[in-house]
């Protein structure tokens, strides 16, 4: 088989195509999880910055 024929089989086969929208929901929800993550983390870390701002170390 040739480059083009096994390309044109590929194209023409459902699970072929199932499995590149699953690839793209994937990496969808990936790239949506590390944006929550780091929206979450950066947030976090502003809450315990100004909480050790208000602590007062004892002296």
């Amino acid at each position: 088989m040739d480059l083009a024929t096994r390309l044109r089989a590929f194209v023409r086969e459902e699970q072929g195509q199932d499995l590149l929208e699953y690839a793209l929901l994937i990496a969808l929800i990936a790239l949506v999880a590390v944006g929550a993550i780091t929206a979450a983390g950066t947030n976090v870390s502003t809450v315990f910055t100004n909480i050790a701002n208000k602590i007062v170390p004892a002296a």
